[in-house]
């Protein structure tokens, strides 16, 4: 295998002279350069790369660890994310865990052995302290609201949202409220159920479970919302969804099941996807792709920062 001494006798220059062309170092004189590049391109010499970021001590790589590649939340904040790469000239490494611990824990191990920069967890599994412990090998960026914690972030305050939902919801008259999430854990869910639970109190509603509808991610899960509302004799007036593919799914299955929205059913979505908008759903929209960019940006930063970023409730006619 061919390396720079080889490249260096048969150019008859110094090691350090390849060495400074493979690294683009402006001080070498043009015809040696020209020369180097020559012999380089005649030998057929690849760097490794591997040693490269070692002499470094950079890889110009990001982990950016997300559930599931394909849902239009995940898939807004990684085209946001991907901007600033591109721009500042770093590759994504796309680690895609489905909530498995195991999974998430291989993409922090890479930062710990120096094969990315930093790691950028759009969804978390693990614990903070396992986060906690990985953030000596590098810097971590998390998309959610880490309190007193000292973790870089940017979120949303899903609790305020949520309860600035429901009081849209109350002052519309609907008071018998239901709500669809895509998991119990997780501190944006925690914070949802809290803003949920506070609400029900506050206006002496009895708590339903069979009205909190789990596992919530996508259209078909937003029909099997519906096949279960018809088989309920109580059931409630209007539903908040945690994402407008669900939404989505339950307005049509709806309009196949003879119910009628608002009429029957209101339903206000998250995210603002563009088909919510064609739908006429009313959504809570979440500045995703500005999320995505600001993660990106915080894995660069030297000074750990907590950053929150506004939302905005869109009225549309499923209220």
């Amino acid at each position: 295998m061919t390396n720079i001494r080889d490249i260096a006798k048969k150019a008859g220059v110094s090691v350090s002279t390849v060495s400074r062309v493979l690294n683009h170092h402006p001080y070498v004189k043009e015809e040696k350069r020209r020369l180097v590049e020559q012999v380089i391109q005649e030998l057929n010499y690849e760097q490794n790369i591997n040693a490269v970021h070692l002499s470094k001590g950079k890889t110009n790589m990001i982990a950016v660890v997300l559930p599931f590649i394909n849902h239009p939340y995940f898939s807004l904040l990684l085209e946001g994310v991907a901007s600033q790469a591109l721009e500042k000239q770093y590759q994504l490494v796309i680690c895609q865990t489905n909530y498995d611990v195991k999974k998430e824990e291989e993409a922090l191990h890479m930062l710990k052995t120096k094969q990315v920069d930093g790691v950028i967890i759009c969804s978390r599994a693990s614990s903070w302290s396992t986060i906690e412990y990985y953030q000596q090998y590098g810097p971590i960026a998390v998309c959610e609201n880490v309190q007193n914690r000292s973790i870089r972030s940017v979120y949303v305050d899903h609790y305020v949202a949520f309860k600035q939902a429901l009081m849209y919801l109350k002052e519309k008259g609907y008071t018998e409220i239901g709500y669809c999430i895509g998991r119990m854990t997780g501190t944006n869910s925690q914070q949802r159920q809290q803003a949920y639970k506070e609400y029900i109190e506050r206006i002496n509603q009895p708590y339903h479970s069979e009205w909190v509808f789990q596992g919530c991610l996508n259209v078909t899960d937003g029909e099997k919302v519906v096949k279960k509302l018809v088989q309920m004799k109580n059931r409630p007036q209007a539903l908040l969804v945690t994402n407008d593919q669900v939404a989505i799914g339950i307005k049509a299955q709806c309009e196949q099941a003879g119910i009628s929205v608002p009429g029957d059913l209101a339903i206000i979505g998250f995210d603002n996807h563009p088909l919510s908008s064609y739908l006429q759903i009313t959504t809570i929209e979440l500045p995703l792709k500005e999320m995505g960019e600001t993660l990106f940006t915080l894995v660069g930063n030297k000074v750990t920062q907590k950053i929150e970023l506004p939302f905005r409730l869109i009225e549309r006619k499923s209220v």
